[in-house]
């Protein structure tokens, strides 16, 4: 059996109907090496495509993207180690089954709605991706960096078209999304490195120094665009996947690891895709900056666009509009596959073929906005400041509430559908640190991590003294 084969053999056992509530049995289990395929391939995906300009445009110096992008990953590895695999492997149950035992029935519908939303969005954006890449063909006018609404017909069409597509794949089961994203993956990694190679030549990079400076000390950002120093690429490049760690997303994915030690491979992921990625896709912006057309739209005050499609096709030809176009629809499938299990618990009699048609048409909806590709490091860092006080509530539950006398499983032991504390914890930390975001112009990503800690420490207080008057 292939690495692919066991990896997806192991997603579709996440996914589908077994084991959605009880442990998952010792027979069960798999080895680390189902878990290194499926990392390294998720993430190196469509929206690479997209952070890696990105990043340049906030006029990062070499030091601050080179080594913040290590730090964060690393940190992002760590929780994934010793935070979602060490719960993961000890109850070996789904986050939705873990959070229904904590939340109650109710709250979980209203999560699952949340999340179902996201992912859409998320799933658009991919869709985005792609359609800068079909587009190449039809000279279509490709969508600015600060553009936020559709740009004509053409672009329309193309996006529908995609989406259409996208979405009956989805729709058709996890073993179709499975299989196709199986012959994808190995091309669109080897589309990075070809990237990375035709750029440094174009870049004329012959030593490290050469490579060093193409970033420097920095420059100004672009306009419409912050400027993005170490601690905004460690925390940023840290929770760029907080809902998947911190968030607890994927105790469904490591619930059926042998060890807590396969938490491990998820470095495949960062180090492969995000840090080899990102800095390949950077190098492609790089290229096109200092093209006649980039350089007229800076003299203008304007900043030139992060369309990936145009990107890879200048470096690769034909091969790079195909990366692209596999890359978003490798994201979007399963994206949109997710949003769709999502809905179910939502709508739990619409069957999962037309839950998951429904969440393609919402991704393809936010697909026609490119402002959620253009804008995907905000989207990212709002998408796991969201979710992310979740994962907190079973975290402090599992590390501390024997020690100051909570309850475990209060809803479950109760028999309520709605845990107050829950609700009240994210609440509070979210809206307290969302606001401060706000008012004070603070980067979303600074606040994640006190607002994850909050949660948490709201929960086991809020749960004691629920708890308590509960048993007076």
């Amino acid at each position: 059996m292939t690495l692919y084969s066991q990896e997806e053999e192991a997603i579709e056992e996440i996914v589908g109907e077994e084991f959605e509530r009880q442990p998952v049995p010792q027979s069960r289990l798999k080895s680390w090496k189902s878990f290194l395929g499926m990392y390294a391939g998720e993430h190196a995906a469509g929206t690479e495509f997209v952070i890696g300009p990105l990043f340049l445009t906030t006029g990062v110096s070499a030091f601050d993207l080179i080594i913040g992008l290590l730090i964060g990953n690393l940190l992002a590895v760590l929780s994934w180690r010793f935070l979602t695999a060490e719960i993961a492997v000890k109850y070996r149950l789904t986050l939705y089954y873990q959070l229904e035992k904590i939340c109650g029935k109710k709250l979980v519908i209203a999560y699952n709605l949340a999340n179902g939303i996201l992912f859409c969005f998320l799933a658009g954006s991919m869709i985005t991706i792609s359609a800068t890449a079909v587009g190449i063909p039809f000279d279509m006018e490709m969508p600015k960096l600060t553009d936020t609404m559709p740009n004509g017909i053409t672009w329309v069409v193309i996006v529908i078209a995609i989406g259409a597509v996208i979405s009956v794949i989805a729709a058709r089961g996890f073993n179709t999304v499975s299989k196709a994203a199986n012959w994808m993956s190995p091309v669109i990694v080897l589309a990075f490195l070809a990237c990375a190679v035709v750029s440094l030549q174009e870049l004329n990079v012959s030593s490290f120094s050469d490579f060093w400076n193409i970033w420097g000390n920095g420059s100004e950002p672009f306009p419409g665009q912050i400027k993005y120093t170490f601690w905004h690429i460690v925390l940023w490049s840290w929770f760029a996947n907080a809902a998947m760690h911190v968030g607890m997303s994927d105790l469904s994915v490591f619930r059926f690891a042998k060890k807590a030690s396969s938490g491990w491979t998820t470095a495949a992921g960062m180090y492969v895709g995000h840090y080899m990625a990102w800095i390949a896709a950077a190098l492609l912006y790089a290229v096109y900056l200092q093209t006649p057309e980039a350089q007229v739209l800076l003299g203008n005050g304007e900043a030139p666009p992060v369309a990936p499609g145009p990107l890879a096709y200048r470096a690769l030809g034909f091969f790079g509009i195909l990366a692209v176009v596999l890359a978003g629809w490798t994201t979007a499938n399963p994206t949109i596959y997710r949003a769709g299990l999502a809905f179910q618990a939502v709508l739990p009699k619409t069957s999962t073929f037309w839950v998951t048609i429904i969440a393609g048409a919402v991704a393809t909806i936010a697909g026609l906005f490119p402002a959620f590709a253009m804008k995907l490091l905000d989207f990212v860092a709002l998408y796991g400041f969201i979710l992310a006080p979740v994962g907190a509530v079973i975290v402090f539950e599992h590390f501390f509430a024997e020690k100051m006398g909570v309850i475990t499983n209060y809803a479950e032991k109760s028999n309520i559908s709605f845990n107050r504390a829950v609700l009240f914890a994210w609440a509070i930390s979210f809206g307290l640190f969302y606001f401060i975001s706000l008012q004070f112009d603070v980067f979303l990503s600074f606040v994640t991590l006190p607002a994850w800690l909050l949660c948490g420490v709201l929960f086991l207080v809020i749960s004691k003294s629920i708890q308590k008057k509960a048993l007076a």
